[in-house]
């Protein structure tokens, strides 16, 4: 996969956000009318681009009859030792304000706990937040593999 798309209603704001999650921007563009940028980072690429007169986005995570794209999910196995530290330092950095953003970013919304689960023949630990929009991102991490015979 080349990239995934967001649509964001602020751009500088979403930037910011995914900053913070260890994303840069690698190029700055428009496309024909509103601004847009691809953002490397967690082993991955996204491309913003901000919505003039934005609508809400739907609540993907707790409608459980929407239908359509759910979320993007990162593995994280190699990058940190377990998700509670990890989401821990995540919103430390969240609640300060950087000399870029003084206004701060958008409350740090988690929206399920770091938390067990198996898939398939794996255990992996997972969480999930919200972006600067409200779009749930997964992080995971493969914790072991069940041994079938």
């Amino acid at each position: 996969m080349h990239h995934a798309s967001i649509r964001t209603a602020n751009i500088h704001r979403a930037i910011a956000f995914y900053e913070q999650l260890g994303f840069s921007i690698a190029e700055r563009f428009t496309t024909g009318y509103t601004l847009a940028c691809w953002m490397e980072g967690l082993g991955s690429r996204i491309e913003l681009i901000q919505i003039p007169e934005p609508n809400p986005a739907p609540d993907a995570f707790a409608d459980e009859h929407y239908v359509g794209y759910y979320h993007l999910s990162f593995d994280l196995t190699e990058l940190a030792p377990d998700l509670p530290s990890w989401l821990a330092s995540l919103q430390e950095r969240f609640a300060v304000p950087s000399q870029s953003y003084p206004d701060g970013l958008l409350p740090f919304k988690v929206l399920l706990e770091p938390t067990q689960q198996q898939i398939g023949s794996s255990i992996y630990e997972v969480t999930f937040i919200a972006d600067a929009d409200g779009l749930p991102l997964e992080f995971i991490r493969v914790l072991s593999k069940i041994n079938s015979q």
